[in-house]
């Protein structure tokens, strides 16, 4: 997995990428359980992940359904989905996949109990075409945990440097330019009650680091992967480059330094 993918994910699906998707599930895995607990997965059901990359989470979610349960895990990336079979193969999980856009993607009406979502939605343009193709694949009090971003503008640090913040910027608009709503927690909630759900909870997710704990190696390592991205895409110089990381490495030396990171929501909805 050496070689980047193309047109697979915005960040890329080479080596370190796939490391730092490692990285990333380990901080935010205790608030992906704790949706799956809400949403009272459990041993025997049928479950997808939507978006589920090299599989962190359908592994997880393997492990809960049992032997006598499936995961579906779906992903557009035939990289990330050969890793995914070869884990399923290694630990004999009863994980099926599709390496396919999600509106390719192939699902019975009536078969799921549950989805989950973290950050799959923010990347299509048509997230409630996918929500209603769900609806029709769920039973009835089947449920879907979206852990989505709310406003991506609340990653700052304190405190602010401006090549930094010049970075973190171009990042953002970025993101905003693709083809989909990098904020589209914000109106997840309107989503499912338009697809005909009942949302049956929220709750805010957010972190909040120093250099000396873990969540801080998050950001970093977002920034090494993605600020060197945005020159070939035009948002940035390797100069600019440079002068954000370097800035971003004089912050981890002063005392009292924090990182907020991009502030998300958790939306819970239940087939009616």
């Amino acid at each position: 997995m050496s070689q980047q993918e193309s047109n697979a994910y915005i960040l890329g699906t080479e080596t370190a990428e796939l490391h730092r998707l490692g990285l990333q599930h380990q901080v935010w895995s205790s608030e992906a359980i704790k949706g799956w607990e809400l949403a009272g997965f459990t041993a025997g059901q049928t479950l997808l992940d939507l978006g589920c990359g090299p599989g962190f989470c359908t592994t997880e979610l393997a492990y809960i359904v049992g032997q006598h349960g499936k995961v579906i895990g779906v992903d557009k990336s035939e990289y990330y989905i050969d890793f995914l079979n070869r884990v399923t193969e290694q630990f004999s999980l009863n994980i099926e996949t599709q390496c396919c856009d999600f509106d390719d993607m192939q699902l019975a009406n009536n078969s799921l109990d549950g989805v989950y979502d973290r950050w799959a939605l923010a990347w299509i343009p048509n997230p409630k075409d996918v929500l209603t193709k769900l609806h029709k694949a769920l039973k009835v009090g089947g449920t879907v945990v979206t852990q989505e971003y709310f406003d991506w503008s609340t990653l700052q640090t304190e405190p602010r440097i401006p090549a930094l913040d010049k970075a973190i910027a171009a990042a953002l608009q970025s993101f905003r330019e693709q083809n989909g709503n990098i904020d589209v927690g914000r109106n997840l909630p309107i989503y499912f009650e338009d697809c005909g759900y009942e949302v049956i909870g929220t709750r805010p997710l957010t972190k909040m680091a120093t250099p000396q704990e873990f969540t801080w190696h998050w950001p970093k390592s977002f920034f090494h992967i993605y600020f060197p991205k945005l020159v070939d895409a035009g948002y940035l110089t390797h100069q600019e480059v440079d002068e954000a990381l370097a800035a971003f490495a004089d912050l981890e030396q002063m005392q009292g330094a924090t990182i907020f990171t991009p502030a998300m929501r958790e939306v819970i909805a239940r087939k009616k």
